[in-house]
């Protein structure tokens, strides 16, 4: 288990290294003050997964570094039950100059863990890194995904009660990359505590058992990955171009904001029949239908689409940009905007959609309006053809006879 309380930490910035030695010489101050973090508080349990997120700078490193010894709070307090590694930026506690088999002993030792313990551990570290004979080899000689395999393979074999994860695991090929998480899992399921950094929302939302977001060093929201991911977005689109952004409502099953210059009044799912449904079958015809309103002239306007399944995962997305479909609305007009899908090729299971209005291709440019989970929808089975999957791919099947 991991607890944090009141966790503060400031740094001193200084203009240039002169001005260090200015600061002690004539005892006036030559620095400002930067909060990198300002009060945190969280709890994680054990076989619990944390997911932390936020725009760069939010304070999310300085945080792993203080969980994991590198720095000390000014103010606050940590308790964590048991030993406690983690994957931090590429490098840290390695020796480029030394080996990698040098660097497992110097970097254990960091980590908390006896000679003997190493020893005892070494095949299986050196195994899991499949470095194989680079093992011997300056770290200097290595690439950033063997640094990363070997810091990995170091950390999780230490045995901790609580791990932590940084974007380093971002480097590795994809093939390691399925191998770490699988390790992580296996952590998580043992019983031990998580904590996850990461860019990857798709990641987040499905390794982690809830998420605190960041911003300027302070938590902002703490709740469910995808309550959290969904204000996470509305941030970004707010700080883009330090846009007039409101949020009208927001709660776990809806968040919807813009500066609603333009705005979307309502979004229908019509089936096969063209009548609107929450229940769509397998590989049948669909449209997407969405009423929009201006309450000013807009011009190179666009409306996204985004498929949801329920885990949060994106599983489809595009929008008029893309499609070269852009429109424009005058004061107090209306449009409809239809997305047709022939083949409505999803597989079996509960869905959301999410509608965005905004200029561009992206809704961080200028956001109009945005509903998150604007409406709930199940994908039914289809009696013609049974698969499983999210995608549904109807192969031809051929069976030839040998001579």
């Amino acid at each position: 288990m991991i607890r944090v309380e009141d966790l503060w930490k400031t740094f001193k910035l200084y203009r240039s290294p002169a001005d260090r030695l200015k600061e002690i010489l004539f005892r006036r101050s030559y620095h400002r003050i930067f909060e990198a973090l300002k009060g945190i508080s969280f709890e994680v349990q054990d076989g619990e997964v944390l997911g932390i997120i936020g725009p760069n700078g939010a304070g999310k490193s300085t945080l792993l570094k203080i969980l994991t010894g590198v720095l000390l709070p000014d103010k606050g307090f940590i308790h964590v039950s048991g030993r406690i590694t983690g994957l931090l930026e590429l490098g840290t506690g390695f020796n480029s100059e030394m080996t990698g088999l040098q660097n497992i002993f110097l970097n254990g030792t960091l980590l908390g863990m006896s000679r003997e313990e190493i020893e005892d551990k070494l095949e299986t570290i050196i195994n899991f890194s499949e470095l194989g004979d680079f093992i011997y080899e300056p770290l200097k000689t290595y690439s950033s995904g063997m640094i990363m395999r070997l810091a990995f393979s170091i950390a999780i074999h230490a045995e901790p009660t609580c791990f932590v994860v940084d974007e380093a695991l971002a480097v590795g090929d994809a093939y390691f990359q399925q191998k770490c998480m699988k390790k992580i899992k296996e952590f998580k399921e043992n019983g031990g505590s998580i904590i996850f950094v990461s860019h990857d929302m798709n990641a987040v939302k499905l390794l982690c058992d809830q998420a605190i977001l960041l911003d300027q060093g302070a938590v902002i929201e703490q709740g469910s990955p995808e309550q959290v991911i969904n204000l996470y977005n509305f941030l970004l689109a707010k700080k883009s171009k330090g846009e007039n952004l409101e949020i009208s409502h927001y709660s776990f099953d809806k968040c919807d904001y813009g500066d609603y210059q333009a705005r979307i009044v309502e979004v229908v799912l019509k089936n096969t029949e063209g009548e609107s449904s929450e229940g769509i079958i397998s590989g049948t015809p669909v449209t997407i239908e969405v009423l929009v309103e201006a309450q000013k002239q807009v011009s190179d306007l666009t409306l996204g689409i985004l498929i949801r399944d329920r885990f949060g995962q994106d599983i489809f997305g595009t929008n008029t940009f893309h499609l070269q479909k852009n429109f424009s609305l005058s004061a107090g007009k209306r449009k409809i905007v239809r997305f047709f899908f022939d083949e409505f090729n999803l597989g079996v299971g509960k869905y959301t959609l999410t509608v965005a209005l905004h200029k561009g291709d992206t809704h961080v440019q200028h956001c109009y309006h945005w509903i998150d989970r604007a409406l709930k929808f199940e994908v039914l089975p289809n009696n013609e053809f049974y698969f499983i999957g999210l995608a549904r791919l109807v192969p031809r099947v051929e069976i030839v006879n040998i001579p």
